[in-house]
């Protein structure tokens, strides 16, 4: 059985031929795999406190704590010290409590 690391090794080479429209459909193939595979990533609404604050543009854990305690976001207490936060009820409260330049 052949090992990732036998394909990169200095002493065997692998050579694949075909043709170009088999190798087009091949990249097409691996794309949407790939774009199948970072849409699962990110259609998650749950995210961590790092990426909520970020998300928030705040930097104090206090300011969070505040929205949770305000009902302004949405969050779920996996344990005493695990918390995920909905993105979309933090986009949400962002789109509502915006303040126009206009």
């Amino acid at each position: 059985m052949m090992k990732n690391d036998d394909l990169f090794s200095s002493e065997r080479s692998v050579f694949i031929h075909m043709d170009t429209v088999t190798f087009y459909q091949l990249i097409k193939q691996v794309y949407e795999r790939l774009k199948q595979e970072d849409s699962k990533q990110t259609d998650s609404d749950f995210i961590g406190e790092k990426e909520a604050m970020k998300l928030l543009g705040i930097t104090s854990k206090s300011t969070l704590q505040k929205y949770r305690d305000h009902s302004y976001i949405t969050f779920y207490k996996l344990s005493s010290r695990k918390i995920l936060y909905s993105k979309s009820s933090i986009e949400s409260f962002i789109l509502n409590n915006k303040e126009s330049f206009d």
